[in-house]
Parts: structure tokens; C-alpha cells; sequence
């Protein structure tokens, strides 16, 4: 009898241990077909979150028992990284703030968890926004943010930092280290080649890190030997791709050509052994490119393709709407040789990023939305970027690194973002449907996890539903 007692104690301190020793988890991911972006293999596991972040990923029958508030069902679904756009603006002043909020929505509805705000006049607003977005406050995507441009004395774009001399470099570079800023964009409307380059370096001095346009009367060597991070868009990587890059930058600097008056010159004259060594020095500096091509071919074909009916319309304001004119009136005022030359660009540029991707150059899939750039719609275009790509022959693989993966590491925070392992902030979207078979999965979305809260099926569209401009627009 007395040993029937011990051995009843003994079963009932076991059991009390065991409910003790139960790991608690905030929220569990359960048996989702997890994608490792690195290799493409593709394993059924469950991942475990509490406080935002992954605390584990374990394979099924590995599982010990926990306690967990929320349980979320993955079976048959597809798990990534949320998605990363890296190249958006919020920008046009004060009379547009609104409008500029309501694409956090927008970036959401479309697991688009993070995105690199690329330099605009809202600098304010978007910090008062990710403290409400990392406070759970708002919804909205994390904003890493360059701040104001950096230009040349009457640039191009409203609340851009102008710089003459060095000491104006000097300044600007203080300022957005006082924001603090992300990073440093630089812009290539007024800026002298001299300063351009002077940035460069004394953001490298001070660890920071550097992206931008680029002056063509500046080489690409020159900028990549300088120290810069990340060149925005293609047409300075082709520059140093061809036979007449030392030619073509002497006319500028001597105002003899503009600026789209050298792409036919420098297209014509791409030669494969200079191209490749740019890749090559762009590979060993780590130098990353965003080709934006889904921006281009939209503006390419301005003059043939009808946007009245785009269903994303419905969700810009009046305001971001007319911001979109001075593009449609520059295709309405140009020659057939000029729409011609742009459209023989575009396709150029297709065949240059499938040649950056097989040379090994980190590329950045980055959607150039906002405001003055017309029919590119926040959220949506990140996925039409990427169906370029892989348009253009790129690997469905290569093209979903380009987005989180890759740029976690361009702006130094991998250690929290860009795969699904243990110790990431919890930012997963997950598909219906394996992207690696079809890009256009990508927009199959089931829910996004963001900073460990859930969105569901249902919260995604009621955040679209939220962003259709009221009153709705007229359409003719």
C-alpha cells in the first residue's frame, strides 16, 4: 500500500514538473511549408513566436509540448519573409500627408512588411509614423527612411539638402545623422560631379551607408571606388558597361548633350568585356543594384497603355493623381524617336538586370512608388517588379531574394530581418500557393504576420477597403 502511495506521489510531481517546464509561446505558426530563401528548399515546420520575435523553428515530430495563445494553421500554405520593397517615396508636401498614410495600408494588404523610403519632403511625418507603427499604434509597414536628398544648389526635389562645397556636404551629412536617417541618398538633378563624390567619402568616413543617382559626369568606377553602397536605377550601371563612357561623360561636363540624349549613345556602344568587369568590380565591393523595371516599362509605354481603369486608382487621392501629369505630358510633348528610344531602353534594361543577376551583383527589388510617379501604385508594383524579373529570365528564387533577403543585407539588418530563423523579428507573409513555381504567387496572400500580430484574410482586405479615397474618383 505504502509503495502504491509513493509511486501515486511520485506520478503527481512529474506531472506538475512537466506543466511547469511547458515553454509558453505568444503565437505558433503550425506546420507551414517554410521557405529558405538562401537555398530554395522548401521543409514543414512550425515556428514560435513570442514578443515579436521568432524564439524557434522546429520540425513536426520534433515538437514538445507548449503553451501557446494563438495556434495558426499553416498546413498547405507558403511562409517567407514579409516582403521588403526597396525603393518607395512619400513625398509632396504638406498638403499630401494624408495621402502618403494611406499607402501604409496599402504595403500591408500586400505582406509587404518593410520598405526603404528612397528620400522625399515628409521626413516628419514618416517618423511620427513608424513610432506609432512600432508602438502598435498603426498599421504600416517598418520605415527605414534616407531623410531629405542630397542635391545640388536648386535641385530637382522640394526639402532636399543642397550642397556646393564641402562644408555643405559636411552639414547635410550632420543633419541626418541628428534625424537620424537610415542612410544617405543621394540625387543627381544639380550636384557637381566633385561634390557627388565628396559625399561619398565622408559618409563612408562616418560608417554611413550611401546610395543614389548618379551625375554622368561622373564614371562608374569612380563612384563605386569612392564607396558608394547602392546606385538607384540602371541607367549609371550601363554607362559603365560601354566602349564610350569617357567620351559621352566629357559632352556633358562640356553641355554639349542631356541626359537622354546620351541613352541611345551609351546603348548602342555596350560592350560584354567592359560590362562584365563593372560586374565584377561592382561584386567585389558589394555594391548593390535596384533595377527598377517594373517604373520603367510603365513609363515607357505611357503613350499606348490605357490606366484609366487601374483598379489601385481607386485608393490615390486627387492630389497624388496630379502629381502624375508632368510625366504624361512630357510622353505627350515628345517625338516618336524619344518614345521609340525610351521603349528600346526598357527592353535593354531587362536583358542588363538578368546579365547583373547572373554575374553575381546583389540586386534590390525596389518598386520607385509614390506620389509623381504615375500609375506605379505603393504595394501592388513591389510584385510587378518582381514578375519582371523573372520576365526577363531571372530564377523565381533569385527574384524573391531581392527583396527581403537582399535588403536586410544592403542596409545591415539581417541580424533581425531577411530569413525565417531564430532571434528574426517575426514579419512573415504567407501564400497560398509556392512562389518558386509561379511569381505571381506572390500575390496570393493568406495572412501577414507583422511584428508578431496577425493579419488575416479578412484584416487585409478591410485594410484596402479602409484606403479607397472617398468620395471615389470620377472616371471618364
Amino acid at each position: 500500500m505504502r509503495n502504491l502511495l509513493f509511486i501515486a506521489f511520485c506520478i503527481f510531481l512529474n506531472l506538475g514538473c512537466s506543466s511547469e517546464e511547458k515553454e509558453q509561446f505568444d503565437l505558433v505558426i503550425q506546420n507551414g511549408n517554410i521557405i529558405d530563401l538562401e537555398t530554395g528548399n522548401i521543409t514543414k515546420q512550425s515556428i514560435f513566436i513570442s514578443e515579436g520575435r521568432i524564439i524557434k523553428v522546429a520540425d513536426i515530430e520534433k515538437v514538445d509540448s507548449f503553451e501557446v495563445k494563438k495556434i495558426v494553421d499553416a498546413s498547405g500554405k507558403f511562409v517567407l519573409p514579409g516582403f521588403w520593397d526597396n525603393h518607395t517615396h512619400f513625398r509632396g508636401g504638406d498638403s499630401l500627408i494624408a495621402a502618403n498614410k494611406n499607402f501604409l495600408n496599402l504595403f500591408i494588404a500586400n505582406g509587404i512588411t518593410t520598405v526603404r523610403d528612397a528620400g522625399g519632403d515628409l521626413t516628419t511625418a514618416i517618423l511620427d509614423w513608424r513610432k506609432q507603427i512600432a508602438e502598435g499604434s498603426l498599421v504600416g509597414p517598418t520605415i527605414f527612411t534616407s531623410g531629405p536628398k542630397i542635391d545640388g544648389v536648386a535641385g530637382t526635389w522640394e526639402g532636399s539638402l543642397e550642397v556646393e562645397n564641402e562644408i555643405d556636404v559636411n552639414n547635410a551629412l550632420d543633419i541626418l545623422q541628428r534625424i537620424p536617417s537610415d542612410y544617405v541618398k543621394l540625387y543627381d538633378s544639380k550636384i557637381s560631379g566633385e561634390m557627388y563624390l565628396a559625399a561619398i567619402v565622408e559618409a563612408e568616413k562616418r560608417g554611413l551607408i550611401v546610395s543614389g543617382h548618379m551625375p554622368f559626369t561622373v564614371e562608374l568606377n569612380q563612384a563605386v571606388d569612392s564607396g558608394i553602397d547602392a546606385i538607384e536605377h540602371l541607367y549609371y550601371v550601363m554607362k559603365g558597361c560601354t566602349s564610350n563612357e569617357k567620351e559621352v561623360t566629357q559632352q556633358l561636363k562640356n553641355e554639349e548633350i542631356g541626359f537622354w540624349d546620351a541613352m541611345p549613345l551609351l546603348m548602342s556602344h555596350y560592350q560584354d568585356s567592359t560590362a562584365q568587369k563593372a560586374f565584377s568590380h561592382l561584386g567585389k565591393r558589394q555594391v548593390y543594384v535596384v533595377p527598377t523595371l517594373h517604373i520603367g516599362k510603365t513609363l515607357s509605354y505611357l503613350d499606348e497603355v490605357d490606366h484609366s481603369g487601374d483598379d489601385y486608382l481607386k485608393y490615390m487621392s486627387e492630389g497624388i493623381i496630379k502629381t502624375y501629369e508632368g510625366r504624361i505630358n512630357r510622353v505627350k510633348n515628345s517625338s516618336k524617336k524619344t518614345i521609340a528610344d525610351r521603349k528600346a531602353l526598357d527592353v535593354f534594361f531587362g536583358k542588363l538586370t538578368k546579365s547583373l543577376n547572373d554575374a553575381g551583383v546583389g540586386l534590390l527589388a525596389g518598386s520607385d512608388s509614390g506620389a509623381y510617379n504615375s500609375y506605379t501604385y505603393p504595394g501592388i508594383s513591389l510584385h510587378k517588379e518582381l514578375q519582371e524579373m523573372v520576365a526577363n529570365g531571372i530564377s523565381p528564387l533569385d527574384a524573391l531574394k531581392t527583396s527581403a533577403y537582399n535588403g536586410s543585407k544592403f542596409l545591415q539588418k539581417n541580424i533581425d530581418y531577411g530569413s525565417i530563423s531564430e532571434g528574426k523579428i517575426a514579419d512573415l507573409v504567407l501564400l497560398y500557393a509556392n512562389p518558386l513555381d509561379n511569381i505571381e504567387n506572390t500575390q496570393k496572400i493568406h495572412m501577414v504576420i507583422k511584428n508578431g500580430e496577425i493579419h488575416s484574410k479578412g484584416k487585409l482586405e478591410a485594410l484596402l477597403k479602409a484606403a479607397i479615397v472617398i468620395p471615389p474618383l470620377k472616371r471618364e
